[in-house]
């Protein structure tokens, strides 16, 4: 008996072979019917004999293509039409706005790697090799549905071989949309160079120490050898970049292991089809790379052009860093990139196809947690990473630092690639272009959008809001976004918890500057504070996140019996003093609960006295400090009464044993494991008070490997579920999806303590 059934697939299901899979799969169960990409993914007409069709669904669901990932099946049943085959019909756009997931970018494919270095391919050597398995997604998409004409690769036709394996169902490249070749695609060039003698021209520079401006997937690299402290100490300063680590590029697996020590879990992170950078504690010392840090972040090459590099000889390990000045976003247009990175690279090897939007690398690193995102982009974004309760569609504008934003369609939250610190003008442009890019590739209604921003009157993202014509505006509390950004990963939202968000910096209920919250409640029914660190003062605002002897000014005030901190072992600058007649005088001080300034004091007190030159650097500095010293350091005191998480047993304890001449990686140590406990011991207490057996913990803190690790070990010791966050990064750039989830149930948009 015959039967016919209309399947729509949601998911990742366009520009990852999905179509020519579904042709391929009707035609080994002898149905007929179509298949075509439509706004929100794939529709599929399949009819023939009933068995062969619930064989065909069966399939579908448990077979799919490797890159794909199915979100939703919809299956209905319809009447046979009597087709005589089974056809790829062309795309179908307008009506209902889209909502396909975009695929993020793809590293080239082991059978692509396969004909880039065979001696009888015609694709042999050709840096834009891809199928449908493979190859630039998110980077070049225009529009929605994704076809050819809606790519960057619009203005190459094919020739007539590659059109003959783009309409061959049997084929590899049968509707792969990037498809090319050196006969009608685009080249790479270096001066009068093209493809191979660039690339060739490219790997000797390199190998003699120039730096190179090397354009990637999603942007330009600014790429040298890693081992050559000449090119690396070159490119610092060029790029304004004093002491933040570079990410590497390995040849391979081997040499990334050589590099870093890798677990099974990184080194599955390191393969995976996000190559991310993955940061993991170093097994070699690379002078300027990334000074007074224990851990390099490694990548895998991911396009063809990386392979080739490598191939003609390009140094095993090379820096491969966002092509920019120190603070400004990823180059990726080539006429910008010409301009604004001349002077930095000594060449420039140019890809002629372009970037539709810029896109960076995503960082990554694996946790007592499992695997952590800590910056989401190539490989990643925009990927949907969770499902709310909206039917109108919603903007989120995430917060200034780290900006991500997050637009939800349907119900579907994506999440868009990491852009940056908005307080930088152009990184402020990239972000006006992607709120620009995904509203209007998932064509949403103004009139029907609900915008969502930071509570801070004053963040960049704030004000932009306030120029945007939509529907309704709301703003969500800093640290509320963070814990709710969890819960919406975990599809939780209607689960009660308690939340524990430990940051640099978030405005809050009472206008002073919040940075370690406890909040019990679910994304429901809203957050209520139930504790915090003890306040102290930040002399100088803003200024304090710079100097960590500034921040601890604020938090020794309340220390009885202080030493001469200008003095042996501590040796502070002027700035100390000048922010303690701030205090005294009760000028320009502002209430502050920041656990990022807590850290920056611990710092500075065993002897980081400078200022910072990258966010979280004190911070970072200390960790490494502690992470060299024994495991079995007791910890400073840091008790709980009931509300308020006291900061000053443990700083006292801290400068009693750096006057006694404690060796400083153990008091390094011993601060961790104090405020380890003391969150602890506060968790525990307010659990039991609220009978809540769930905690979540979110916030840039919390990427601080060392104190999370001994955390979660104490509270699963009292049988204690913790979750933290996976998909997006626990740090500022995951508070747009937590914006967006908590204006999303009903009835809690713009009711504190809800937001």
């Amino acid at each position: 008996m015959s039967k016919a059934r209309l399947l729509r697939v949601h998911g990742v299901v366009q520009g990852v072979g999905f179509r020519p899979f579904v042709y391929r799969l009707a035609h080994s169960h002898g149905l007929r019917g179509w298949v075509l990409n439509a706004g929100e993914g794939v529709q599929i007409h399949v009819e023939g004999e009933a068995p062969a069709v619930d064989r065909f669904v069966q399939d579908l669901q448990a077979h799919p293509p490797p890159a794909s990932r199915i979100a939703d099946l919809e299956i209905a049943a319809v009447e046979p039409q009597g087709f005589a085959g089974f056809e790829i019909r062309d795309s179908e756009a307008g009506g209902a706005a889209p909502t396909v997931r975009i695929s993020p970018d793809l590293p080239v494919c082991a059978s692509c790697l396969e004909e880039l270095f065979s001696f009888t391919d015609r694709r042999r050597g050709y840096p834009f090799i891809n199928c449908t398995d493979c190859g630039p997604r998110y980077s070049i998409i225009l529009s929605l549905p994704y076809d050819r004409p809606r790519t960057t690769m619009r203005d190459w036709p094919l020739c007539s071989r590659c059109a003959a394996e783009y309409e061959d169902p049997a084929d590899r490249r049968f509707h792969a949309q990037p498809v090319a070749c050196p006969d009608c695609g685009p080249h790479f060039h270096l001066g009068e160079a093209t493809d191979e003698a660039a690339i060739r021209d490219a790997a000797r520079r390199l190998g003699a120490g120039e730096v190179l401006a090397v354009k990637g997937i999603g942007g330009y690299h600014l790429a040298c050898d890693a081992r050559n402290p000449a090119a690396v100490a070159a490119l610092r300063e060029r790029k304004f970049r004093k002491e933040k680590p570079f990410a590497l590029m390995a040849r391979d697996l081997e040499t990334a292991r050589s590099l870093i020590e890798l677990s099974a879990e990184a080194e599955s992170l390191l393969t995976s089809s996000a190559r991310p950078v993955v940061l993991a504690p170093a097994r070699v010392v690379l002078e300027g790379v990334a000074p007074e840090n224990g851990d390099l972040g490694v990548m895998l090459p991911y396009s063809p052009l990386h392979h080739l590099l490598f191939a003609y000889g390009a140094p095993a390990a090379l820096v491969m860093t966002s092509a920019n000045r120190s603070s400004e976003p990823i180059a990726y247009e080539d006429d910008e990139a010409i301009e604004r990175l001349a002077g930095l690279a000594d060449a420039f090897l140019i890809g002629e196809r372009p970037i539709a939007r810029r896109v960076d690398d995503s960082v990554c690193t694996v946790t007592s947690l499992g695997p952590a995102v800590l910056r989401r982009a190539r490989g990643y974004a925009p990927g949907a990473v969770a499902k709310l309760p909206s039917a109108r569609p919603i903007l989120a504008l995430g917060g200034d630092l780290k900006n991500t934003i997050t637009l939800v369609v349907n119900g579907e939250a994506f999440v868009s690639q990491h852009l940056g610190d908005l307080g930088n003008y152009d990184v402020f442009r990239a972000f006006q272009e992607t709120v620009r890019d995904l509203t209007a590739m998932y064509e949403v209604e103004w009139s029907e959008l609900l915008i969502v921003h930071d509570q801070h009157p004053q963040y960049v993202s704030s004000l932009y809001a306030q120029t945007l014509t939509a529907a309704e505006t709301v703003a969500v509390q800093h640290h509320r976004a963070h814990v709710a950004s969890v819960l919406a990963e975990h599809g939780a939202l209607d689960r009660r918890v308690l939340g524990v968000a430990f940051d640099g910096t978030g405005y809050g209920d009472d206008g002073a500057i919040w940075g370690s919250e406890f909040f019990a409640g679910s994304v429901q029914e809203g957050f209520a504070r139930v504790a915090h660190l003890r306040p102290a003062v930040l002399p100088g605002g803003d200024a304090a996140a710079r100097h960590p002897v500034q921040a601890a000014a604020g938090f020794l005030a309340g220390i009885a019996d202080l030493p001469d901190l200008t003095a042996a072992p501590f040796n502070f600058p002027r700035r100390y003093l000048q922010a303690r007649e701030l205090i005294e005088k009760n000028l320009r001080i502002f209430p502050t609960t920041s656990a990022g300034r807590l850290f920056d004091t611990a710092a500075a007190l065993l002897g980081f006295t400078r200022e910072i030159s990258f966010e979280g650097q004190a911070a970072i500095w200390l960790e490494h400090r502690a992470r060299t010293a024994r495991p079995d350091v007791d910890g400073y005191p840091m008790p709980f009464d009931g509300e308020e998480l006291d900061f000053r047993p443990l700083l006292a304890a801290l400068i009693e044993d750096r006057r006694a001449g404690r060796p400083g990686p153990e008091i390094a140590r011993a601060f961790h494991h104090g405020l380890a406990a003391g969150i602890a011991g506060a968790v525990l207490e307010l659990a039991s008070r609220e009978n809540l057996d769930i905690v979540v913990l979110s916030g840039g803190v919390f990427q601080n490997r060392l104190l999370l690790d001994r955390l979660v070990a104490l509270l699963r010791r009292e049988s204690l579920t913790v979750w933290t966050n996976r998909e997006v990064p626990a740090n500022d750039g995951g508070l747009s999806l937590g914006q967006a989830a908590l204006s999303s149930p009903p009835g809690t948009a713009g009711v504190p303590p809800g937001i």
